[in-house]
């Protein structure tokens, strides 16, 4: 399991990026691409967020949620199941802070609003590619090269 987390962490931290997936009110599943506000990934993900946004509400109204990241240039993907919530700690969002946030928040984490979605995962599946031998074999076998190596592991709550 030490093994497992490590590679999640690994490739979350290759990605940033991600797609959060929330519940809207009618049941339907909304996507929205979220930057991931701290890449050491020990089971727990945060996001910045306006208290008003959709996302929050909807993660105040249906805690569970999906966190995908994919990283194309390693061919490598990671999905999270966790439990959301809306907390602010002002502490947090300090020391989560980057730059790179001030577009979107221009008065920092004194933005009106401003608040963190926290996941709390439960369980993270990854696929790693089947790697150059395996692509090589299939290309001169003619044969699938195959889905590469899928992994699961569970998170404690």
């Amino acid at each position: 399991n030490a093994e497992a987390r490590a590679r999640v962490t690994e490739l979350v931290k290759e990605s940033r990026i991600c797609m959060l997936t929330t519940t809207a009110d009618d049941g339907s599943q909304v996507s929205r691409p979220m930057g991931l506000q701290e890449s050491e990934f020990d089971g727990v993900l945060w996001f910045f967020s306006l208290a008003d946004a959709d996302a929050t509400k909807q993660v105040r109204a249906h805690p569970q949620v999906n966190v995908s990241f994919a990283n194309p240039k390693a061919t490598t993907w990671v999905s999270i199941a966790g439990t959301a919530s809306q907390e602010f700690d002002k502490g947090k969002a300090s020391l989560l802070w980057t730059p790179f946030l001030e577009p979107w928040f221009p008065d920092g984490i004194e933005t009106p609003g401003l608040t963190l979605i926290r996941v709390q995962a439960r369980t993270a599946e990854w696929w790693d590619p089947p790697g150059v031998m395996g692509h090589a074999k299939a290309v001169m076998t003619g044969k699938n090269a195959g889905p590469g190596v899928h992994r699961q592991v569970e998170y404690p709550a």
